[in-house]
């Protein structure tokens, strides 16, 4: 009888894969090309199956948010692991988009993708930029504060009047991320698991530590929590 796939069996085939000659480099940003990205899954697990999220009435490919921006969500399946996956739409200057067109969705679509992939491995390093915070650090600014500066030093000035205009929506959004991070990250029965979750979405946290830190610190403290709980299960 086969043994039956899991996580960490997925995770020790597609993390060890080097990415470096397939890395695509966009505005001060590092993007995984889909296309080898799909390609390498199908090379290792080719019954793996995609889906990303539609609207059951209407079809739309995306979540619409009350500000009028819209988040595409992407499911990836090996055997009977999934991996769940959103991103904001956003355009070329990866600020989110109103009322986005198909070129819009069909780009975050793909770059949601791969994030997804990520998860179960593929490149998780590429999203790389600081570790998962400790309780410790959640009480500490200036460490967290040079790491939004280095990687969104454009996106500042641009990201206040729509901040100020739309903060009840926005903090609705991120609690909704909160939220959907913790049920995936409970799920994870490994501690480089959880910690590939927090650095895939690393940029949607840095906006969610500037704008709302208290929820921020607190998925913070939940992470390290769930990651304190995995090492005692070991001893």
């Amino acid at each position: 009888m086969a043994k039956e796939l899991t996580y960490k069996d997925v995770w020790d085939t597609l993390s060890k894969i080097d990415c470096s000659d397939h890395i695509e480099k966009k505005m001060n940003l590092s993007y995984l090309s889909w296309a080898w990205a799909w390609g390498i899954l199908m090379q290792h697990y080719p019954d793996a199956k995609i889906g990303f999220y539609e609207q059951k009435d209407t079809g739309i490919p995306y979540v619409q948010m009350p500000d009028g921006t819209a988040e595409v969500r992407c499911r990836v399946q090996i055997g009977s692991l999934i991996r769940e996956m959103w991103l904001p739409v956003m355009d070329n200057r990866y600020n989110a988009v109103e009322n986005p067109n198909s070129k819009h969705v069909n780009d975050t679509k793909m770059r949601c993708l791969v994030k997804c992939l990520a998860l179960f491995g593929l490149g998780h390093y590429i999203y790389g930029g600081e570790d998962l915070p400790t309780s410790d650090d959640t009480k500490e600014d200036k460490p967290v504060k040079k790491d939004v500066k280095k990687e969104q030093p454009k996106q500042e000035p641009k990201a206040e009047p729509v901040e100020d205009k739309h903060q009840p929506q926005d903090e609705d959004w991120a609690k909704a991320k909160i939220e959907g991070m913790k049920n995936i990250a409970e799920g994870l029965g490994d501690e480089k698991e959880i910690k590939s979750l927090w650095k895939a979405n690393m940029e949607d946290m840095a906006y969610i530590k500037q704008n709302f830190k208290g929820l921020h610190d607190e998925l913070a403290k939940h992470f390290a929590g769930l990651v304190a709980q995995l090492k005692q299960g070991e001893e």
